[in-house]
């Protein structure tokens, strides 16, 4: 790879990561680029169900060749799968998808769209994910991408005629794509969001298929192919230095947190797609053929043309700048457009090009990263006219509030202007990701705001309206006000500015178990937003319980200070679950919300607004041991679960796990997926299968089935065996055996209250040494016995268990506890009940 390619996947790199609000500062190369999108009028949609479905060389294809508007609808914001670069699961981890998504799309040049729907986890079977998702609902909102993106071409990711052969919402996606295809046009489906759009019925609609639904290469040779379109995704863009491939590589490796960092390719390669609905196109190399992609689709867009074609045809590397009379000449001209879909989108698209050719500089940076509803902000202008354009600053209007200041500042060439301004935020709400705002169910978000439905983000709370005036026109650029600063080990930093509670609060953990009757301390801390926060906070708990004192009083000087207060809870005398609150007071007002805070390299900070609760468990729980090693593989929070319970855990890093280390616990746990990820493993299973001969317990928890050996001392074969049902009822199959009896007795209700699954990547075959301890299943599906497996070697016990665990314990799942206690607890061989 030569060093100007180096360089420009490191910009894409650095540039992705900062993209929602980092100012663009294109280069010739990117004003080209963006001019022949600007000549192309056509719109394709790309549908599939998650965050890293989508088919990246597609999309770069359609965005960077064929210069298409293009977008990814993802159902959902992938938030049931799993994380393998922190802690955050379920909600925070859709927030960490739905920005990798983001970092996708800038690279591969695409947009990004969404449903309601929450991905609750794995589904069989599209009638399965239909029952915990609303149908209607997500429908409606297939139908509202339609229309508000009004593509021309949309193209499905997965077949909808083969139900039950691969992910539920996968083909789900394709079904309700195929039926909102025919309702977008139709005004009587949906009409109250004719509100605020129009209907609109797309062309044509494809399946994006492959030899892998067909089973294998041979088979897809053999296929007809009469209703199929093909194209050489591989073309190398000389403006980028990039293949296709390559561009598509790098997006997708955006979805870190999937373990999608990938190598990236190039060369020739195929794509296909099946014609499913609309009309069949004329050239089959041309998935646009017979649409009308040219300005002279619009009334009044062939002078537009005229202009615009010419531009792209002489266009200037140079000094691109010279070609600014005859922007300005076509912006005018795209402004009386009477189709309001495409002259939102086209102006748009030339207000880049001309802030561009005049290297016009405007930026809105607050004093701090965030303020509170209601307070008042100091923010630092910059503005620059880097060309010999006559220019004038005229004024800035806030958004939303649209208040004005007068301005009437002339821009000469290269001379910088800097001022500072106040900004009210009165009447201002909180920049939380928004289908976060309101409680949701298992399988769908709620959002009532029609205009929000579908928006990868939260419009940003602030925004800098410019209204300038180039050569005698007026045109306004709307910025979104962030916060820059530096650090001296990383330099230039923006992140977005946020509004946020005056005052925010944390309880110490999600899930508090109380594994008897005795009280305990339960921390809380209290967060400021602002200086000189006076108030009080207080706990409410659930039916039974009590808390002393009845309220803490917290006094905070600085902005973003801290206070920790501790109340004593003490739980009820028999088991039971609920909740306990967080509420703070300040001058009269009550705050309820927890701040979390997302900030890895690859995607901008986020801040995340949610209930400050916690659950709380009583339970009645033995055990046996105390001390407990922990070998993590992709990250998950059974160590502060295990804590919870008054064991005693030590996290052992794989480089450090030897004889000596191992002989000090009571029993030794290996996290999910460890033997995936963790390849130091491979050289360390000897000390950790003697570990067991000597008499310890070794508890493997699931890894995939992919390339991996979990090397156990019996055979042992990983499959793709799984139950995401968590209401599927479990037979217990070893009812004897002591890890069903000892310390606590497992019953079946111990299996009640399970979230999202049973388990996955159960084990299908396996040696006689081995005893199956429990036996469950999907509707329709044989009985799946590897979800526990237990063998004795030597003096001890090797477990291995594909039950989710890992999702139970950190949900606070009392029966979870019991068993996994259980398992901690068995007894040497020669002391154990015979299974």
């Amino acid at each position: 790879m030569n060093k100007k390619t180096l360089i420009f996947i490191s910009f894409l790199l650095i540039t992705t990561s900062v993209i929602a609000q980092k100012p663009q500062k294109l280069t010739s190369n990117q004003m080209y680029e963006k001019l022949q999108k600007l000549n192309f009028l056509g719109t394709a949609l790309y549908v599939a169900a998650h965050p890293d479905d989508e088919n990246t060389r597609l999309i770069a294809y359609l965005a960077n060749n064929v210069k298409a508007r293009t977008a990814y609808l993802s159902l959902t914001r992938g938030d049931g799968g799993q994380n393998l670069i922190g802690p955050e699961i379920r909600e925070l981890l859709g927030v960490i998808r739905t920005q990798e998504l983001l970092a996708a799309r800038g690279v591969d040049g695409g947009e990004q769209r969404f449903s309601r729907a929450n991905d609750f986890g794995y589904s069989k079977h599209p009638d399965e994910t239909l029952e915990i998702w609303n149908k209607d609902k997500v429908l409606a909102d297939v139908v509202w991408a339609i229309r508000t993106f009004k593509p021309d071409v949309i193209i499905n990711r997965f077949n909808h005629r083969t139900p039950g052969t691969t992910h539920g919402h996968h083909t789900t996606s394709a079904m309700l794509s195929v039926e909102a295809f025919d309702m977008a046009g139709d005004k009587t489906k949906y009409p109250e969001q004719l509100k605020y759009t129009d209907a609109w019925q797309p062309n044509r609609l494809f399946f994006n298929t492959s030899w892998w639904f067909y089973g294998s290469r041979e088979n897809f040779a053999k296929a007809d192919k009469s209703k199929m379109l093909s194209f050489d995704i591989g073309v190398y863009y000389p403006l980028k230095g990039l293949s296709n491939n390559e561009l598509a590589s790098i997006a997708s490796s955006q979805h870190l947190c999937q373990g999608f960092g990938r190598l990236t390719t190039r060369g020739s390669q195929t794509e296909y797609v099946e014609f499913l609905k609309g009309d069949f196109p004329k050239d089959k190399k041309d998935i646009f053929s017979g649409i009308n992609t040219t300005w002279n689709r619009l009334e009044g867009g062939g002078a537009i043309g005229d202009i615009l074609y010419d531009v792209e045809k002489n266009f200037d590397f140079v000094n691109p700048s010279k070609h600014l009379p005859a922007l300005l000449k076509a912006y005018q001209l795209i402004n009386n457009l009477k189709d309001g879909y495409w002259k939102n989108i086209k102006l748009a698209q030339i207000k880049e090009l001309i802030e561009a050719s005049t290297g016009l500089y405007l930026e809105a940076s607050a004093k701090s990263s965030s303020a509170t509803p209601n307070s008042t902000v100091k923010v630092d202008f910059e503005v620059l006219n880097r060309s010999n354009a006559s220019m004038e600053l005229t004024s800035i209007e806030w958004l939303p509030a649209k208040t004005t200041v007068t301005k009437n500042e002339e821009l000469f060439p290269n001379k910088k202007k800097t001022f500072t301004e106040n900004l009210s935020l009165e009447g201002i709400n909180f920049s939380s990701p928004y289908w976060l705002n309101a409680d949701w169910s298992l399988g769908m978000y709620k959002v009532d705001n029609q205009e929000l439905i579908g928006k990868p983000e939260t419009p940003r709370p602030i925004q800098a309206k410019f209204n300038v005036m180039i050569d005698n026109v007026s045109i306004s650029f709307v910025k979104d006000v962030v916060h820059r600063y530096s650090q001296r080990d990383k330099g230039e930093i923006y992140e977005p500015f946020e509004v946020l509670p005056k005052v925010t609060t944390r309880l110490q953990g999600k899930v508090v178990i109380f594994s008897n009757d005795q009280a305990k301390d339960i921390s809380v801390q209290v967060r400021s937003g602002a200086t000189d926060v006076k108030g009080s906070v207080a706990l409410k708990v659930p039916n039974g319980w009590s808390v002393t004192p009845q309220s803490i009083n917290f006094d905070i000087a600085q902005k973003n200070d801290k206070q920790e207060v501790t109340f004593t809870v003490s739980p009820s005398k028999n088991q039971s679950e609920g909740y306990i609150e967080v509420v703070a007071t300040v001058n009269g007002k009550e705050y309820t919300k927890e701040l979390i805070e997302i900030n890895y390299n690859h995607i901008p900070k986020q801040s995340v607004l949610l209930s400050s609760k916690a659950k709380v468990v009583r339970l009645n729980i033995q055990k046996e041991g105390k001390s407990i090693g922990y070998i993590q593989g992709s990250g998950d929070a059974v160590p502060e679960s295990l804590r919870q319970i008054g064991y005693t855990v030590t996290e052992i890093k794989p480089e450090n796990v030897n004889d000596n280390v191992l002989h000090n616990f009571d029993a030794v746990v290996v996290g999910i997926r460890a033997y995936n990820t963790k390849k130091e493993l491979q050289f360390k299973q000897k000390y950790l299968l003697d570990y067991v001969k000597n008499g310890g317990n070794l508890i493997v928890q699931y890894n995939t089935n992919r390339r991996v050996d979990v090397q156990a001392p019996y055979t042992l074969q990983l499959s793709r065996d799984r139950v995401t049902d968590e209401h599927a009822k479990v037979t217990m199959l070893a009812k004897e055996h002591s890890v069903l009896n000892y310390p606590n007795k497992i019953s079946n209700a111990d299996f009640d209250g399970w979230v999202q699954e049973r388990g996955l990547y159960f084990p299908n075959k396996w040696s006689k040494e081995y005893v199956p301890v429990l036996s469950m299943h999907d509707k329709g599906e044989s009985a799946k016995k590897g979800s526990l497996l237990i063998a004795p070697y030597g003096k001890g016990n090797y477990i291995y268990t594909g039950l989710s665990f890992f999702r139970e314990l950190p949900a606070g799942v009392p029966g979870a506890y019991k068993l996994f206690a259980n398992m901690l607890s068995l007894k040497r061989n020669k002391e154990k009940i015979k299974g």
